[in-house]
């Protein structure tokens, strides 16, 4: 079923625990992360965004995502995630989707305070939640491995209370040094930044950037206001560990099935243990 509204958002901020939301490709990441929060029990948001489509093609991914989970029985967000396009945000809302985000963290602050206005009353007028960025994430949400946060590029506390209030948003996502994909160094969160932030604007926060993060880095980051947590690259892994050890048998038979559904059993697994971590309710700070 498809999960509307923020009281799901809402109630992770307020219980210190966070909904994930996983990104998703083709046809076996959306069923491996419906099978996951089939399973688990708790609200999932299902990313079917703008990288995505590249790949699968805007209208396919879209009637793909929306319709596995409204035949879900699980409680199922469908979510647009770093757009920076108005029209795409329109034709997703149009389609059905229960969120979008608008990235417009790549402009000044007024820019994408007017680009974020924008999308934010295309999404409203619809009944469909909002979620925004501020400050920059350094690293390639699709194949990203390397990258180092940048001070400079981190949310200022302050410039976000300022963003809020002038956009209208439902959900901030933050820079406080996590970085898309894996890194070298185990990422170190400024999490006095975060709590800073999470006492200046009245909305959930969002952590992009979760693939690998050390435990006690996620925890910190849910007693701090984080309510909803990306994943992609760590699916990403699973899926292709998957594919690369189904291989020598499936080759010989060019078995693609048997090679799918590793992959997608793999995703699965990885899902369901990274949404249960995220239910684990953190004591706030």
């Amino acid at each position: 079923m498809l999960l509307h509204g923020t009281d799901a958002l809402t109630a992770a901020a307020r219980e210190s625990t966070a909904i994930p939301g996983f990104v998703a490709y083709n046809l076996e990441t959306v069923q491996a992360v419906v099978a996951a929060a089939e399973a688990s029990g708790r609200p999932v948001l299902l990313q079917a965004g703008s990288s995505a489509f590249k790949h699968a093609g805007r209208e396919a991914l879209m009637a793909l995502a929306l319709d596995a989970a409204r035949r879900s029985t699980a409680r199922i967000g469908v979510h647009l995630d770093h757009s920076r396009d108005l029209t795409e945000i329109t034709a997703c809302v149009e389609a059905g989707y229960t969120s979008v985000m608008i990235d417009g963290s790549h402009l000044p602050f007024a820019r994408n305070v007017a680009l974020t206005r924008a999308a934010v009353a295309i999404a409203h007028e619809a009944g469909v939640w909002a979620e925004a960025e501020l400050g920059a994430l350094a690293g390639d949400e699709d194949v990203s491995t390397g990258a180092t946060a940048a001070r400079g590029s981190m949310t200022d506390p302050d410039q976000a209370a300022e963003f809020t209030a002038a956009t209208g948003i439902d959900a901030l996502a933050v820079a406080v040094g996590n970085v898309h994909g894996f890194t070298a160094e185990p990422v170190r969160l400024d999490l006095d930044r975060l709590a800073a932030i999470r006492d200046a604007v009245p909305v959930p926060l969002v952590l992009h950037g979760a693939s690998g993060l050390p435990e006690e880095q996620l925890l910190g980051a849910l007693r701090r206001g984080v309510a909803k947590v990306n994943v992609n690259a760590e699916l990403r892994r699973a899926y292709l560990t998957a594919v690369e050890s189904a291989l020598p048998t499936a080759l010989p038979g060019s078995d693609t099935v048997a090679t799918w559904a590793a992959a997608r059993d793999a995703v699965t697994a990885t899902a369901l243990r990274i949404t249960e971590r995220l239910a684990t309710q953190a004591r706030p700070v």
